[in-house]
């Protein structure tokens, strides 16, 4: 089994795959979940990010019907929005091809993919501690990636957030969710409030550009 190991280690150094193939693996060399490698692409995308005056809210990675897509939500900085307004199909594009020719440099993943860069949208995507303690007191929807007892589904009201947990209000009951075990979340949105005001929140995408890798398969 192990002279099998060494065989395939040496067959992917030899095609030059090795080095981004470390990317999926952990220090025990078992595979990195979706949640694991979209917190990795979130941290090469997120200097390129605000060094263009954009935050970025969300990474999502993920499988669609044409193959492996990497989702980038962004906004505008807290500095930029008063004067810039809200994200338009300008902005996405612009940061589409940043992030397009950042990820051509470092190479991340190990097989073709599509990239988007979309506006957050109404149900906004709730990444950080900072994007909890933002909204608090809204209703999120929140998945956790490893289950709290026997759940990991939960819709409630933001009560708090510290370095390490956000606490959810589901109808009463209290629970204190770790950050690093969130999957994903999004703000739930207030639909009688929205059909009262103008919708400002409609999400906004670049249109998708693919890999310079070749599909296979």
């Amino acid at each position: 089994m192990v002279g099998d190991n060494l065989e395939i280690v040496s067959f992917l150094s030899k095609v030059g795959l090795l080095a981004r193939l470390s990317f999926f693996l952990r220090p025990n060399n078992e595979m990195k979940s979706a949640t694991e490698t979209s917190r990795d692409l979130f941290a090469i995308a997120d200097p390129a990010c605000r060094a263009n005056g954009y935050e970025l809210v969300d990474v999502e990675y993920t499988t669609s019907q044409s193959g492996w897509l990497v989702r980038v939500y962004i906004d505008r900085s807290d500095a930029a929005a008063p004067d810039l307004g809200p994200i338009g199909l300008d902005d996405c594009e612009r940061m589409s091809r940043e992030l397009s020719a950042l990820f051509d440099v470092e190479d991340p993943l190990p097989h073709a993919y599509s990239l988007e860069v979309s506006s957050p949208g109404i149900d906004r995507p709730l990444r950080t501690a900072a994007h909890f303690q933002r909204f608090a007191g809204q209703v999120a929807k929140v998945l956790l990636a490893q289950p709290l007892g026997e759940r990991k589904n939960f819709k409630g009201v933001i009560k708090g957030v510290d370095e390490t947990h956000v606490t959810l209000d589901v109808d009463g009951t209290e629970f204190r969710l770790p950050l690093a075990d969130i999957g994903s979340a999004r703000l739930v949105p207030d639909w009688d409030a929205l059909l009262k005001g103008p919708q400002k929140g409609k999400s906004k995408s670049a249109p998708k550009k693919e890999s310079k890798k070749k599909r296979t398969g």
